[in-house]
């Protein structure tokens, strides 16, 4: 806390945002004066903070959670404090964890799940490295649900009608909102590397650099804060959806990963260079978890229009060298930076989880010494889908499984169904414009 006091008084801060990211990846927390955070002994928040769904609802399986409604001590985390670079009066932020009064995490938490499967890790000798590179779209603002998303109109006074890959011009279509991006981003401290103009109209990609997968997933879910506040600065909407427009692809969040062992070396690489059987192994976790997995990694309704119907999302579990048909890929780099890129998540998915589901994935190939399937070379976008079809279907396959449950966490993994349970049976209870369309005067 001596750490976080003179930063704030060096800051000049008066205010402090206190977070804690919740199950769909939102902040959630308390706004309280500088001098009663630094006064405070420990905040406290409800741990239903964690039960709640994407509506505001509770889910109607409550078993278990304590009732009581009761309380846990939140703790800052040094590491992630920041100034609000758009708040009008010096304003720190600094995400929090979520502990028991026996000084144990609370284990439905995010961040605890994240960080039950790093300990993991630890314990093995191994620190992972990632990279995530996330996907997202901005569109004009839409004050009625039942319209669809238009892309936004640029400086040149047109919304965009073409693919625009890879364009330089169209990215500088939207300038003055990524130069205010990137000078928040900077305030932050936030990774940000590469910023690349996708396939879709007005969907853009930003790459963060690699590092630790705490901070890592610290850094996406303030830069998805970030980017939806610059948007709203500039007029127009920024939005994280898996599949926000029909004709459009879906968005990603590709997950780059290696493991480096007690003496920083990639234990994905052998000392001549040539791929490590744990690099194999790991591939082989990908594949064995990633169907149960895909519940966390495609957490809403929406995230399955994305795997069933986008241009570019995985379709099967299929692994391949430098081949963006697949959903477990190996990018072409040198033995120490050979990595596996996990091309399932959507932009949708809460960066917690989805890391803490790809390492376990990996962790248990590697200590199962699990083998993968033959390497695919060829286009496999064609290839038989394979994959769950709806949030439904992929959370009965999370639910048997035994090895992901245990290494999450019974606890969460029942309260994460609930939640996702509660969300689909919301949704499926809303009579759709296609159903009013076809069926009004047809059946």
């Amino acid at each position: 806390m001596n750490t976080i006091k003179e930063w704030l008084l060096e800051q000049n801060a008066t205010e402090v945002e206190c977070l804690v990211p919740d199950i769909t990846g939102n902040a959630r927390g308390k706004i309280i004066p500088a001098s009663k955070f630094l006064k405070d002994k420990g905040m406290r928040l409800p741990e239903s903070l964690f039960f709640q769904t994407v509506t505001g609802e509770w889910p109607d399986d409550d078993q278990m959670i304590d009732l009581t409604d009761s309380d846990m001590i939140l703790k800052p985390d040094p590491h992630s404090i920041r100034l609000v670079p758009w708040a009008k009066e010096p304003t720190a932020q600094v995400i929090h964890d979520c502990f028991n009064s026996d000084g144990s995490l609370i284990d439905i938490a995010p961040r605890s799940v994240l960080r039950k499967v790093l300990d993991l890790y630890a314990k093995k000798g191994w620190t992972p490295v990632v990279a995530p590179e996330l996907e997202f779209y901005l569109v004009q603002k839409n004050l009625d649900e039942d319209y669809p998303l238009e892309p936004p109109i640029g400086r040149n006074g047109r919304p965009e009608t073409a693919r625009q890959s890879y364009s330089i011009d169209a990215v500088n279509e939207f300038d003055p909102l990524f130069e205010d991006m990137y000078d928040y981003c900077d305030a932050q401290r936030l990774d940000v590397d590469t910023l690349i103009h996708e396939s879709g109209a007005a969907q853009m990609e930003i790459n963060f650099e690699h590092g630790n997968a705490l901070e890592c997933a610290d850094q996406a879910f303030l830069f998805k804060r970030t980017v939806r506040e610059t948007a709203l600065q500039h007029d127009v909407y920024a939005t994280f959806m898996a599949k926000p427009m029909e004709h459009e692809p879906g968005s990603a969040m590709h997950i780059h990963q290696s493991i480096l062992d007690s003496d920083c070396k990639n234990i994905f690489s052998n000392e001549d260079g040539t791929k490590s059987e744990q690099l194999y192994h790991f591939i082989a976790g990908l594949q064995k978890f990633t169907p149960a997995g895909i519940a966390i990694y495609a957490p809403n309704v929406n995230s399955y229009r994305r795997l069933m119907f986008g241009d570019s999302a995985p379709t099967n579990l299929e692994w391949g060298e430098d081949n963006r048909t697949v959903g477990i890929r190996i990018p072409s780099s040198g033995p120490e930076s050979r990595r596996v890129e996990n091309r399932y998540a959507g932009a949708d998915a809460n960066p917690y989880l989805a890391m803490a589901v790809t390492l376990a994935s990996g962790y248990l190939g590697m200590v199962n010494k699990l083998e993968p399937t033959k390497r695919a070379t060829d286009d496999t976008s064609e290839d038989p889908y394979t994959l769950p079809h709806t949030l439904e279907e992929a959370l009965v396959l999370l639910e048997n499984s035994a090895e992901l449950k245990e290494i999450l966490g019974e606890r969460f993994v029942d309260a994460y169904i609930a939640i996702k349970r509660k969300e689909y049976k919301t949704f499926f209870q809303v009579i759709s414009s296609w159903e009013r369309e076809f069926l009004l005067l047809n059946v």
